[in-house]
């Protein structure tokens, strides 16, 4: 069995001699078949912590062979192989002695043949119960607040386990418990105060193993017994003297204990007179309490006894017989103007001799039984009497004199280096100089409202006030001298409004005709004057009027309106209880400023005639301008015309004035001529012929040798019977030939020609 090695070693391992069998037995050739693998667990699955476990892996194998082939049985817990075997039997088991909890779990076999495997199904065992734990403590005797280390385990388990244990005091039910769980060990340690009320006393063990859902639970194991020590005794009272104890007696109270070698510490005694510590000692057996009896001095006594782990406790009753009652001193009056009679007086029922002294405080102001003098407001305070019989001295109540002294007429003022604005906080204060206090001051208004304020000296009482109009107090005063109130004298707050609303507005339409008056009111809410007044324009910086009135409005007027007065506008308004950089700006007023109708009608009668004259005289430069345009076509084409004879040769020039037409002007190139209509009517009277002329012309494109002939046709006008041509004839001037070119059965129309 592979006992000694890891789960995961053993997985490795196993799978390492699977593959090496496997390799061996492939040369095999006999068939073989795996029937049937199941797991047999005795005595059963579930068994009794303790008790021997067997598990057994059965297999039935089915070949030719003559003996069985040898094959691979893994055994698995919780599927975590945990043993393997080679064997050639159908049979192969893995016991486990004392069978505890952790052998708990679900077992699985699996056999391995060559390449075939078959694996049983999951088989769950139970182990029932806990070996019982082990109890062993440091010691058999301890000492009261001492230490007890008990230790509880399971050898024979596995970790975690849970533990509880009990200390027990014997023939007494019940106990005190510690549980803890042991994560890694077997075994816990516990530590257990031994208190003041143990005395044999003995701890009980529990183990408990959870597993899966189960938890499983051992037997209860006790422990050997414990005897406790006291390490000091019960306090005791001690009173001397004894029986009874009348006042003046000196008195003992002396509380005692008895201490055991085994103590780790020397206790503390403490006496205690209800909850006041009356004396203790902290390293001695006894505390003492010594005094000189009296009725005051009886009660109850506590003496306790402690360490850092254990305390006792025990009481007594004290009685003191009375001497003679605890005095009283009375007053004619507790509240006295100052000047009246102060009178006191001592007394003690039954009215036993006794030595009598009034004090007023720690200062004793009369030796005697009564005290009288004439109040004053030194005489305020508590007095009390002491009367003493032997030695015995008793303390009476105490009674509370108050003298008063007499108000001072109060003084009103108010703390302000400037105006006061409407709505600030101003403190009105009253003081009166002389005076018992407390003082109670109340500050009273114009309107009938009061405040009252409560002064437990002789400072000034501060009221806070918000006034929103001129206002007048004065405040009234009093304390507890019986005089009545005194009233001051009336202050009088001058309370100046700020602007805080503006608005502007205009007096008549929003649309004003041209020419009318045009009048624009800023005004404000019920503010104080002075008040600066600007207007201004939308979307301008300066004002264009600016006025200081003492009014609430201000008016800015213009006679006569113009358009240059229609926009938008705004007011500001301010007064010196506004702030500098504040500002308050009105509503924006929108003014529209129109024509009059008779300038719109003059305006429009001005425009038609405008427009008239500018459209005549456009229409006359239209005309002229056409005119001109067909008058100068006819005057350039005149010298272009030239004239050829019938055989087409060209006729010589005879003189300057052969390429000149009839009616020519020098001044043609500037484009200036004759007028048209001068000869109109004479050139339409004339009859107008036309000849045919062959013309030979060079193509403007080919050299001086092509040449062309072309059919021109030439208007020819008769001229006048009474006006004789400028020359007798024309020959046709070579330069000018190309300007008159035409195109075959073209006409030329030459205008204003007598003569061709």
């Amino acid at each position: 069995m592979l006992l000694g090695l890891t789960a995961e070693g053993k997985m490795w391992l196993g799978f390492l001699l699977t593959v090496l069998l496997c390799s061996s037995l492939e040369a095999q050739e006999n068939p073989f078949t795996i029937n049937n693998v199941h797991m047999v667990i005795l005595p059963g699955q579930e068994v009794t912590n303790g008790d021997n476990l067997t598990l057994q892996c059965v297999v039935d194998i089915s070949t030719t062979a003559h003996v069985q082939p040898q094959r691979w049985m893994l055994f698995y817990k919780d599927d975590v192989l945990f043993y393997n075997v080679s064997s050639t039997e159908s049979v192969e088991s893995y016991f486990i002695p004392q069978a505890r909890v952790y052998n708990a779990g679900t077992y699985k076999c699996t056999v391995i043949l060559n390449n075939k495997m078959k694996t049983t199904s999951d088989h769950e065992v139970l182990v029932k119960g806990v070996s019982s734990p082990r109890v062993t403590l440091d010691k058999k005797e301890a000492v009261e607040g001492g230490i007890v280390t008990v230790n509880c385990s399971v050898p024979e388990e596995k970790a975690p386990v849970h533990f509880t244990v009990e200390k027990v005091e014997l023939d007494r039910k019940g106990g005190k418990q510690k549980r803890k769980t042991s994560q890694n060990q077997n075994f816990v340690t516990l530590e257990f105060t031994v208190e003041e009320k143990d005395h044999v006393i003995y701890f009980l063990c529990t183990a408990s193993i959870a597993f899966g859902m189960n938890m499983e639970t051992s037997a209860t194991t006790r422990s050997d017994l414990v005897t406790v020590r006291e390490s000091f005794s019960n306090p005791k009272f001690h009173v001397i003297p004894r029986g009874p104890i009348v006042e003046g007696k000196k008195m003992d109270i002396t509380c005692s204990i008895q201490v055991t070698h085994m103590a780790t510490a020397f206790p503390e005694i403490i006496i205690q007179k209800d909850k006041m510590i009356v004396a203790h000692s902290k390293h001695n057996s006894r505390a003492t309490y010594s005094l000189m009896a009296t009725v005051e001095h009886s009660g109850n006594y506590t003496c306790k006894v402690e360490t850092s782990r254990i305390s006792k406790v025990s009481s007594i009753v004290v009685n003191i017989t009375e001497l003679f009652s605890k005095p009283k001193l009375e007053s004619s009056a507790t509240r006295l103007d100052q000047g009246e009679s102060l009178n006191l007086w001592c007394s003690i029922p039954g009215a036993p001799e006794a030595n009598f002294t009034i004090q007023k405080g720690d200062m004793t102001v009369s030796w005697f039984q009564n005290f009288t003098k004439q109040a004053s407001e030194w005489d305020s305070g508590a007095y009390t009497c002491v009367a003493g019989i032997g030695k015995v001295l008793k303390k009476s109540n105490t009674v509370q004199i108050t003298v008063c002294e007499m108000l001072s007429k109060p003084r009103i003022f108010y703390e302000s280096t400037s105006e006061v604005i409407k709505g600030q906080t101003i403190e009105v204060k009253c003081q009166s100089i002389n005076g018992t206090s407390p003082i109670s001051y109340r500050l009273v208004r114009t309107s009938g409202t009061s405040k009252g304020h409560n002064v437990s000296s002789n400072e000034p009482a501060v009221f806070k006030d918000n006034p929103t109009e001129d206002t007048e107090y004065h405040c009234v005063a009093r304390n507890c001298h019986s005089h009545p109130e005194i009233h001051s004298d009336l202050l009088s707050v001058k309370v100046i409004a700020p602007v805080d609303k503006v608005y502007i507005s205009i007096l008549s339409d929003k649309m004003v005709e041209s020419g009318k008056e045009l009048v624009l009111r800023c005004f404000t809410n019920e503010a104080s004057v002075p008040i600066t007044y600007k207007f201004y324009r939308e979307k301008e910086v300066r004002p264009f009027y600016e006025t200081t009135v003492n009014k609430t409005q201000a008016i800015w007027h213009k006679t006569q309106a113009s358009m240059e007065q229609d926009g938008q506008y705004y007011c500001t308004a301010s007064n010196r209880a506004n702030p500098a950089q504040t500002v308050l700006r009105s509503n924006v007023l929108t003014v529209r400023v129109f024509l009059a109708p008779w300038k719109k009608g003059l305006i429009a009668v001005v425009v038609i005639v405008v427009i008239i004259a500018i459209s005549v005289l456009g229409a006359r430069c239209y005309f002229q301008k056409k005119a001109k345009a067909k008058q100068i076509p006819v005057e350039m084409s005149r010298p272009a015309v030239p004239l050829l004879t019938s055989n087409n040769e060209k006729m010589s020039d005879s003189s300057t004035q052969a390429n000149r037409p009839y009616d020519y002007s020098e001044d043609i190139g500037n484009h200036a001529m004759k007028p048209v209509n001068e000869n109109r009517a004479e050139r339409l009277s004339s009859d107008v012929e036309y000849t045919e002329v062959e013309v030979t012309s060079p193509e403007p494109h080919e050299g001086l040798g092509r040449k062309g002939t072309e059919t021109v046709y030439t208007e020819i006008r008769k001229a006048n019977p009474g006006r004789q041509p400028p020359w007798s004839q024309t020959q046709p001037d070579p330069q000018n030939q190309n300007l008159q070119h035409l195109n075959s059965n073209q006409f030329s129309d030459v205008s204003d020609a007598d003569t061709v």
